[in-house]
């Protein structure tokens, strides 16, 4: 690589020249085409001026569609954003470059020819109500020179080429994050390597809570307290660091990195809608672990409608008495404290009569999950993410003293939920992330040492090819991650954002984990190889925290207004 920053070329079939340019001349008209859709869509769902719910839901291929090509745009941003600072930092080798290209040549491919929501559907331009007129947008010669050879064979077998060199390195490819965060991640990648990773397997065959030892480990790293101010005793890190955190953690073990996530959405629940006296009670015992925290919110039958919640709080004196079923509950048994969603107005019927409650029970045994008055339960048994265990949950005039309802006023239970979704959905494509990196670890190393008909699995043109797409997908997620968590930092609106870095970032842990298992071949489909379980956790990130519909149907909202 040239001192300057300037890529030096390895041969034309591989890298195109002046990439960066191209890349950059993409952008507009990939920006002009989405607001060409975002106008089509507009015109579908509307009555009069005003966007229609029931037709949204009519519509919603076209509405969700447009969700995931705005999804593409801001993605392809970001990674010109990244380029553009590895550029400045004379950062922009080879290995960079051949996974910028490869993205672009890809992506803009996928949104002229089709764009997969999932497995059976794919969004051509045509279901948004564009015309070919729309999309000769499209035809220029730098996205025509990107579709046609950006993502080559060639090109994808030289960035394996080049990923095997630099197996050594913690990431393909440089992240383009300052030095301080880069020592966090090689901090939780040492970490996840020595404590996790040995382990990680055996737990989830034999459906295990991770050990105790564990959380008290990351409790003394302040995972527990990273973005708790640190007047409640928290580190005061930014949510960028919690990204890191949660990525290296979740590559180790998703169950592990979802540890902090608990205690992520309760403190913001606390922080964000917490009277002075519930933030100096609850925040420094939730950054130390003193206390470990639950999220109680789903119910039978209702999935993802939480406005149709029905679980009651009754007052009784000064304190309340809850009853209803709870589902879904990550983590349920051993905590201490849960953000729990409750009815307080009998007469409401949506989600403006609910209340949020910082309700303590005494952690539960293996005899004894849930030993606390009015409250009980039993465990789900799930396919993967299993080292908290999934629950469900029965109150019975279950006791919650009066001061712990959350803020101190009834009825703004949904508004302070809806306050954590940034930082919630910002985590959970940080998992994503990790997961299908992990994907990515193992079924390289499986590649290089499997032999078929006298060669390495990885010297065979497809896999190589699903390992390089692998690495790709994943630096586009990481760097629609690390933006959205920017965003967050600066204290900006970044619901959008968030979503689309969790929208993408599941489907690509889901892509990275199903071509690990397919590059494993039969030995894939055995339990005692890890990508069986890095499958059956990828597989949750698409539902949990909003399933794909849902994110979409957010995203597309916030885009039509």
């Amino acid at each position: 690589m040239a001192h300057d920053g300037q890529i030096e070329m390895t041969s034309p079939a591989v890298l195109l020249d002046n990439l960066p340019e191209l890349t950059r001349a993409s952008l507009a008209p990939v920006a002009a085409l989405l607001d060409a859709a975002t106008a089509s869509v507009k015109a579908l769902v509307s009555e009069g001026d005003r966007v229609s719910n029931a037709l949204v839901e009519q519509h919603q291929t076209a509405a969700h569609g447009l969700a995931w090509l705005a999804t593409y745009s801001e993605a392809l941003h970001q990674m010109q954003a990244w380029a553009d600072r590895l550029q400045e930092q004379g950062t922009f080798s080879e290995v960079e470059a051949l996974l910028h290209q490869i993205a672009f040549g890809e992506y803009l491919s996928q949104i002229h020819g089709g764009i997969p929501m999932s497995q059976g559907e794919i969004l051509r331009l045509s279901d948004i109500g564009l015309s070919q007129d729309d999309v000769r947008g499209l035809m220029t010669p730098e996205i025509m020179t990107l579709s046609q050879s950006g993502n080559s064979q060639a090109a994808r077998t030289r960035l394996v080429h080049l990923m095997q060199d630099r197996a050594a390195e913690i990431t393909v490819g440089r992240t383009g994050l300052d030095e301080e965060l880069e020592m966090i991640r090689e901090q939780f990648r040492r970490y996840a390597i020595d404590r996790v990773e040995p382990h990680a397997h055996d737990w989830h065959l034999k459906d295990e809570l991770i050990p105790m030892e564990i959380i008290e480990e990351l409790a003394e790293m302040g995972v527990f307290g990273l973005t708790i101010p640190e007047e409640f005793g928290g580190l005061g890190l930014s949510k960028a660091s919690m990204v890191v955190v949660s990525e290296e953690l979740s590559r180790g073990y998703i169950g592990v990195g979802s540890l902090g996530t608990r205690s992520e959405i309760a403190a913001e629940l606390i922080i964000c809608g917490g009277t002075d006296a519930q933030k100096a009670h609850w925040l420094p015992k939730l950054a130390s672990a003193e206390i470990l925290p639950t999220a109680v919110f789903t119910e039978p039958n209702t999935g993802s409608d939480l406005g149709a919640l029905r679980t009651r709080a009754v007052k009784d004196g000064d304190d309340y008495r809850i009853t209803g079923n709870k589902t879904w509950i990550t983590h349920a048994a051993r905590t201490h404290v849960m953000t729990l969603l409750a009815r307080t107005d009998p007469a409401s019927t949506d989600h403006k009569g609910l209340s949020m409650f910082l309700a303590e029970k005494t952690p539960g045994t293996d005899a004894a999950p849930f030993p606390t008055d009015g409250m009980s339960g039993g465990e789900i048994e799930v396919l993967g993410y299993r080292g908290m265990k999934e629950y469900e949950l029965g109150f019975d005039n279950f006791h919650v003293k009066g001061e712990n309802l959350l803020g101190g006023e009834e009825g703004k239970g949904f508004k302070q939920l809806m306050e954590t979704f940034e930082s919630a959905r910002i985590q959970t494509a940080a998992r994503a992330v990790g997961v299908a990196q992990s994907a990515l670890d193992v079924s390289m190393q499986y590649a290089q040492d499997r032999k078929q008909f006298g060669k390495s699995l990885i010297d065979f043109p497809r896999v190589s090819g699903k390992l390089a797409m692998m690495a790709v997908e994943i630096m586009i997620a990481r760097q629609l991650t690390y933006f959205s968590a920017w965003e967050k930092d600066e204290g900006r609106r970044c619901d959008v954002e968030a979503g689309m870095a969790k929208l993408l970032g599941a489907r690509v842990a889901w892509a990275a984990a199903d071509n690990g298992l397919q590059i494993h071949g039969g030995n894939g489909f055995a339990l005692e190889y890890k990508i069986s379980r890095i499958l059956c956790d990828a597989r949750i990130l698409n539902i949990f925290e909003g399933a794909a519909e849902i994110q979409a149907q957010v995203i597309a909202r916030r885009l039509l207004g």
